[in-house]
């Protein structure tokens, strides 16, 4: 796990050690990256630099210095994460007649011997891992980045100035030489909508994040000038070309038409291939641990880390003096049964705010997952302790664990048969219904519907707008709709949700996983984890997203998934193998902190000075009425406005 960076300087004029002074500036933005070591490569040829920063995991040794090249000197990497099955791709090159005189033992050697044999797509074909890489070609002239299928690891790319750059993080290409990019109104837009700047938007012009599962190539020749409009795989643009190694759409089709039918047969393949992903991301030259909710998914990775392993495994909870955010207790109870070496701390209120000021350089980008603030905290706890540290994301986009997978098809089935018309009225009558009244109901139902009034409204202010299921799920993602017209001059662009549609047959739960997985985990879910434990230089792992777990879980139909009102069934069963069913059956808690007391109580000066219409107006980007009346709405406690309002606040702190 580590950081880089690099760019090609278009003007052929800048002198070599020019060029080292400013890749350096940008590698050192990412230093908390990769606090292990240092280093930059130059082609002063090409006027090509890159820049490294090493977190050592594997082979601490020198061997496992980059920038590296290739045994022939044609290839140069760098490369961020971790290719959990290159020993394998080693054997695989000496059976297919390679012959390599070995350095060292790390994987970055692994996938330059690869590059050389294979290829660019057919190595990332074979690679099982995380990663995001620059790669330069000195023959070819021609420079490829790469991302892992899922985004684990993130990867900036744009034009400034009279460069192309690239990096592990926005701030380094905001240290670049001549960085002078505007705000994107139309990204920001998006921002409101998501609480993130979704993917292959930046919040800048003329940067872009590479999409998950693919491979930008651009030649020397065409470096530059950007693209008239963001790239969507596959396609090419002034002699950039965007391709695709691996689609998730053509994962759910193949896996939806190929099901698995006994449950004996798909639990025992599920715990093998499962119990193999752990196995292999254990693996490192440093020390390692989990982190440990007490819920199903980290409950699950936990329990196969246990039962591979002669040593306690290190695990890691926080908790918190909110009795509703609290599931520290829940976590010390699995652990016990596991019998890991369990460390808990609870967090106070003011240790959870001093983190606040932090997020706008943490994050380097606008983002508002209030749970940013909880996973920095136990993020730094663990790292007093270990290096790496496996986790349990993406087990509810796979196996079906939102509430909204239980409740958006009961919404759909009840509007599907309505006309449009008799939509609207409906919507009507629903926002007559007070908010306080919705809640109250919300509370009654078994397990508890939080905020129900907020989501009832919300649903009913844009029912005329739901025409399919699809719309449907933008409705129940979306925080302040593109026609609230909070920003300024801001237009609707393209998204992913536009971009990669599948199958109508395809269930609606199975559908907003689908979306889930494909837009929600990379841009908010791994986005957070990412930036939350780098910033204090732990790696993190997540065994669910090895791939060939996320191909045999989209081979499970869908009651394998959801059953009796409850996501995870297949899940469940393969974790009653090691934890008993009551430890761990409960209501599903959010990894959160309870925002909207606290913008009524310790965080309201704060909140104030940056909602002011003062400060809005200032910036310049925001329309201060509809905030402003959020704002009095929420202090006043008639309505819960966290969502929105730490949305702009998040903007708010960045910008200034």
């Amino acid at each position: 796990m580590c950081g880089f960076a690099g760019l090609i300087d278009t003007s052929g004029q800048t002198r070599p050690e020019d060029l080292c002074r400013a890749v350096q500036a940008m590698t050192e933005a990412v230093r908390h990256r990769g606090p292990d070591d240092a280093g930059v490569w130059i082609d002063p040829r090409a006027n090509v630099a890159l820049g490294f920063r090493r977190l050592a995991i594997l082979d601490l040794t020198e061997a496992g210095h980059q920038p590296q090249l290739s045994r022939d000197g044609r290839l140069a990497l760098v490369f961020n994460g971790e290719i959990y099955n290159h020993l394998d791709l080693r054997a695989e090159l000496l059976r297919g007649g390679e012959s390599v005189d070995w350095a060292g033992h790390s994987d970055t050697e692994t996938l330059l011997a690869c590059f050389n044999a294979w290829g660019v797509g057919k190595t990332l074909d074979r690679a099982v891992g995380m990663f995001a890489l620059a790669l330069w070609d000195r023959s070819e002239r021609r420079l490829h980045l790469a991302r892992d299928r899922f985004g684990e690891k993130p990867l900036y790319y744009g034009w400034t100035g009279k460069s192309f750059v690239f990096g592990s993080e926005l701030k380094a290409l905001r240290r670049s030489t001549g960085f002078n990019n505007p705000i994107d109104p139309d990204a920001l837009a998006l921002y409101t909508q998501y609480c993130n700047v979704p993917a292959p938007y930046s919040i800048f012009k003329d940067i872009y994040k590479l999409e998950p599962g693919c491979v930008l190539s651009l030649p020397l020749a065409g470096a530059g000038q950007a693209p008239s409009q963001p790239l969507f795989a596959p396609s090419r643009q002034g002699g950039l070309t965007l391709e695709r190694y691996w689609s998730l759409a053509d994962v759910v089709e193949r896996g939806l038409s190929n099901p698995l039918v006994d449950e004996r047969e798909a639990e025992a393949r599920l715990e093998t291939v499962l119990g193999e992903a752990v196995r292999l991301q254990s693996i490192a030259d440093v020390p390692l641990g989990a982190f440990l909710s007490g819920g199903i998914d980290s409950s699950a990775i936990v329990a196969l880390m246990q039962a591979q392993s002669s040593r306690q495994v290190k695990t890691f909870t926080i908790g918190f003096e909110e009795a509703g955010y609290n599931e520290a207790e829940h976590a010390k109870a699995v652990a016990r049964h596991l019998g890991t070496d369990h460390t808990e701390l609870y967090v106070s209120a003011q240790q959870t705010l001093d983190v606040i000021p932090r997020l706008p350089d943490l994050y380097s980008e606008p983002f508002a997952d209030s749970s940013q603030v909880p996973s920095h905290v136990v993020s730094h706890m663990a790292r007093q302790h270990v290096t790496v540290a496996l986790s349990g994301d993406g087990g509810d986009e796979l196996f079906g664990g939102y509430v909204r997978y239980l409740w958006g098809p009961r919404i759909w089935n009840g509007l599907k048969w309505l006309p449009p018309g008799f939509r609207r009225r409906l919507g009507a009558a629903i926002q007559r219904i007070p908010v306080t009244a919705w809640n109250h109901a919300g509370g009654a139902i078994p397990g508890g519907l939080s905020r129900l009034g907020d989501k009832a409204h919300k649903l009913a202010h844009r029912l005329r707008t739901v025409n399919d299921v699809d719309d449907l799920y933008r409705v129940l993602v979306t925080t302040w709709p593109i026609d609230a017209g909070v920003v300024r001059g801001a237009r609707p662009i393209r998204t992913q949700l536009d971009a990669a549609p599948i199958g109508n047959r395809v269930e609606t739960e199975h559908r907003m996983m689908f979306w889930d997985a494909l837009t929600y985990l990379p841009d908010d879910i791994l986005h957070k984890v990412d930036r939350a434990s780098m910033g204090v230089s732990l790696e993190t792992r997540a065994p669910f997203l090895d791939h060939r777990v996320a191909e045999l879980a989209w081979r499970l139909p869908l009651r394998m998934k959801i059953r009796n009102g409850k996501g995870k069934w297949l899940l469940r069963q393969v974790l009653n193998r090691h934890v008993t069913r009551e430890l761990v059956e409960r209501p599903k808690m959010g990894f959160g902190i309870p925002v909207d007391a606290w913008l009524r109580g310790p965080l309201r000066e704060w909140a104030e000075q940056l909602l002011s219409e003062t400060a809005l107006k200032r910036q310049g980007y925001f329309e201060p009425a509809p905030i402003r009346q959020k704002w009095a709405e929420h202090i006043s406690g008639r309505r819960n406005w966290q969502y929105e309002l730490w949305c702009v606040l998040m903007f708010q702190a960045w910008a200034e």
